[in-house]
């Protein structure tokens, strides 16, 4: 009998048609997830104008979203590795979209709150379930740059949200932003009759035939035989439990990650939320506020991809401390009073390096972890991280309450992006020596 080891064929497999439909559809879905996660900030000024709310209360109410996100990522990244990828993105998926659709019906802030905080959930649940998916079904050798392309999908939404905003806000109001998120259900039932489940998982379940049939597509120069058996060199991995990410000596690791995830997310969130508002408050008109989300989403996709390229060339820790540094400049430079063109640049380079890196950090956390754990490293890192996305958008509110000026708002604002750089520089460090032990005892 031969055994057939999944993840080397894969990682040996040319990147075929098989990946690229992975790809394209993990980015379908996460172009609805980012486009739910930023219509926040695009609504934002035109709910605090007919709810009369303070900026503190804005800011409160753009978290509930983000509680529900943090649960979302804690739930469902390790209900997935019981229940599988398929099932956890589509509990997921339906949650949020359902809910994003109720919010538009919203009359008072406590409605808009419950609706959100759903919506939350289901976006934190599928974020690690697309990047544990993508990750597994990718060459080693383009793993960074291939999860970085449909990672760029979350980027899309944001851009579609700030778009439909500049067009619809003013002609129709607020509420048929959340109307549009239902349209993604339509395509859903083709997502997952398309989508293949976690090779690993099905292997794990004693689904061997269900496996035949994903790797034919894979590898179609090789015709399995009835006596052949697909194994996954990380099956038979530890129990998915949270101690199991301290363990083997990763519990340095681990932290400083999530240090680097609380902080990029406050960052990413606190711009999406605050950030047209900032602007019109700075005398830019709405539809130029606006265009500020756009071009932040804009660099985050490019940033993304980008990112990815240069992470499978030169080491994703490398990169995203470049990242890192970069956005403490460029956030710390908005606040200047810089000319239009300019001030755009630094936007674009400010969402680049925060909305970007927050993809880069992903796929840093799936190739830090086993199969066995990597959607619960995935969960945990997220769910860490939306500890300070929840921080993001209150700190924002009640820091612009005391009217600070502008610039030492940004100043302010650039401090969890220098955090972030020594963190990952201390991650890089500690990474290589792992690294360097761990080659004499492989070899």
């Amino acid at each position: 009998m031969r055994k057939i080891d999944v993840s080397e064929a894969i990682d040996k497999a040319r990147f075929g048609r098989f990946q690229w439909t992975v790809v394209v559809l993990c980015a379908l879905l996460l172009i609805a997830d980012g486009y739910d996660v930023f219509i926040a900030g695009t609504v934002l000024p035109t709910l605090i104008r007919e709810w009369g709310l303070s900026k503190p209360e804005a800011g409160a109410l753009q978290a509930w979203a983000l509680f529900g996100m943090m649960f979302g990522a804690l739930v469902f990244g390790p209900l997935a590795d019981k229940i599988g990828r398929r099932k956890g993105i589509a509990i997921s998926f339906v949650l949020f979209t359902v809910s994003t659709l109720l919010t538009g019906f919203a009359t008072a802030p406590g409605e808009f709150t419950i609706y959100r905080f759903f919506a939350g959930l289901g976006c934190g649940g599928l974020m690690p379930n697309v990047v544990a998916l993508m990750n597994e079904y990718a060459p080693k050798r383009l793993r960074s740059t291939m999860v970085a392309l449909m990672f760029s999908g979350y980027s899309v939404g944001g851009m579609v949200a700030a778009s439909l905003g500049i067009w619809m806000i003013p002609q129709y109001g607020w509420q048929p932003m959340f109307f549009v998120a239902a349209i993604p259900l339509v395509i859903l039932p083709f997502i997952l009759w398309t989508l293949p489940e976690s090779l690993g998982f099905l292997l794990r379940q004693g689904r061997q035939e269900e496996a035949r049939r994903i790797y034919a597509r894979i590898e179609t120069s090789e015709r399995l035989t009835g006596d052949d058996m697909l194994v996954f060199t990380e099956t038979r991995g530890a129990a998915a439990s949270v101690a199991e990410l301290f363990r083997h000596q990763r519990a340095a690791r681990t932290v400083l990650l999530w240090v680097a995830f609380f902080c990029c997310l406050l960052l990413v969130y606190l711009l999406s939320s605050w950030l047209p508002k900032v602007m019109q408050e700075a005398g830019y008109a709405e539809k130029a506020s606006l265009m500020t989300l756009f071009s932040l989403n804009f660099g985050g996709m490019a940033g993304a991809i980008a990112g990815g390229w240069l992470g499978d060339r030169f080491g994703l820790p490398k990169v995203v401390i470049g990242y890192f540094a970069a956005a403490t400049l460029s956030i710390a430079l908005v606040g200047f009073g810089l000319p239009v063109t300019l001030l755009f640049l630094m936007v674009f380079v400010a969402g680049a390096t925060t909305i970007g890196t927050q993809i880069l950090l992903y796929a840093s956390v799936a190739q830090l972890y086993n199969l066995s754990v990597r959607s619960t490293g995935l969960g945990w890192a997220s769910g860490v991280g939306r500890i300070g996305a929840i921080v993001g958008p209150t700190l924002g509110g009640m820091l612009l309450a005391k009217e600070l000026p502008l610039q030492q708002n940004f100043l302010i604002f650039a401090v969890p992006a220098a955090v972030s750089t020594l963190a990952m520089l201390a991650f890089a460090v500690s990474h290589a020596r792992r690294t360097e032990v761990a080659a004499p005892v492989a070899a």
